[in-house]
């Protein structure tokens, strides 16, 4: 007695005309079916409501009960068709239309079905009683009315909601897609950042190799030379990690201060004060080597006697700080954090923090008690294994 949504208003945005088609048909199906199940169920509730309860069990009464409810049939079909050419409507104009259809539609049918019954069962003189045929008809016609708009209205919703759905489930695939491109962007960056440390510092370490080489210190090259091996292999076994603990990262940091002490001698006194706390910490690979080679090429370098270079690791509310902090040259220029803060190492390091962890991440500069350059990483602390930074 009701049909599933029809009106152009619930039609998805984008439809196959052969699926639409499909759906359409389907729909049709559902009306008839219920169409047939309502109609007969009324002609069941009148054979045992009226002619079991009134002793009427012959066939032209059953005859009747059953023509009534296909000839409800009937009329309801252009019933539907009304309702669907005024669905657009006004409130106020469907309301009136479909009381005025409602009233036409079951005096059509308590008419006709009277008359009928007259001429099946040869009764006689019932028009007197025509109220009584006539008040059931606009009952069961305005049930009818009731149930159509009821599934109509069921089903807008339903339409409407699964639009939403496929509106929030595209805007969820398109917000996964952005973060996937983005990161793809972010791990790009952060490759690129990482093949500018291995070029420049295998060029620096190759240069004081040969350098030793040509002052005849051979032991020193060759012990060099193997210490920048171990170092390679290092950093091939943890190149494909974009995070490491920090107890690997010193590891790799004492590997380069072993071939540079090789170089300076006794000139490069190093001095480690790391939590055993953080040793745990995940901070990115090959994050303090660029910021001992500027202590060494700005301080021990430029200072007669050497220097020295502490390197600290500490946690302070949830948060990783990272220190190196040198000694400083024997004649410091007038603005010593400008010209450090403007090294290619550094800034490398301020970019890598940055596109890790965005505005969590700090690089902040100043001068050291030690009396040189001082730098101090700051970001969140994340415990875990090589690899799982992910922000």
């Amino acid at each position: 007695m009701a049909e599933l949504l029809t009106t152009d208003q619930t039609r998805p945005p984008v439809l196959a005309t052969s699926v639409w088609g499909v759906v359409l048909s389907s729909r049709e199906i559902q009306f008839w079916v219920l169409q047939f199940a309502g109609w007969l169920g009324i002609s069941l509730i009148s054979y045992v409501s009226l002619n079991l309860w009134y002793n009427q069990p012959q066939l032209s009464y059953v005859l009747h009960n059953v023509s009534q409810s296909l000839l409800g049939i009937a009329l309801s079909w252009p019933l539907r068709l009304v309702f669907r050419s005024y669905w657009s409507a006004s409130w106020t104009s469907r309301a009136a239309i479909i009381s005025v259809s409602v009233l036409v539609f079951a005096l059509a049918w308590a008419v006709i079905r009277l008359a009928t019954f007259q001429a099946m069962t040869g009764e006689e003189g019932l028009w007197a009683d025509f109220g009584g045929w006539y008040f059931p008809s606009i009952f069961i016609f305005g049930c009818w009315a009731a149930f159509y708009h009821g599934i109509k209205y069921y089903q807008l919703l339903q339409a409407e909601r699964d639009q939403l759905l496929t509106a929030e489930a595209t805007q969820k695939e398109e917000v996964l897609r952005r973060i996937s491109a983005e990161a793809a962007v972010k791990e790009g960056q952060l490759t690129l950042l990482r093949y500018q440390l291995n070029p420049h510092f295998l060029f620096n370490t190759l240069n004081s190799i040969y350098a030793l080489i040509d002052q005849g210190a051979g032991e020193r090259a060759s012990a060099m030379l193997l210490n920048l091996s171990q170092f390679l292999r290092y950093s091939l076994e943890h190149g494909a990690n974009r995070s490491v603990p920090l107890a690997e990262e010193v590891d790799a940091v004492k590997l380069y201060l072993a071939i540079e002490q090789v170089r300076f001698s006794d000139r490069l006194m190093v001095d480690f004060d790391v939590n055993e706390a953080v040793n745990d910490a995940l901070v990115p690979s090959f994050l303090l080597q660029p910021l001992i080679e500027n202590a060494i090429k700005h301080a021990i370098a430029q200072a007669e006697q050497g220097g020295s270079i502490r390197i600290s690791g500490y946690a302070t509310d949830d948060r990783l700080n990272l220190v190196v902090e040198d000694s400083g040259p024997d004649r410091r220029p007038d603005n010593q954090t400008a010209v450090v803060g403007s090294s290619v190492g550094l800034a490398n390091v301020r970019e890598r923090v940055a596109t890790l962890h965005g505005d969590r991440g700090q690089v902040i500069l100043g001068e050291s008690a030690l009396g040189g350059f001082r730098v101090n990483l700051s970001f969140p602390l994340v415990l875990g294994k090589a690899g799982d930074i992910d922000d």
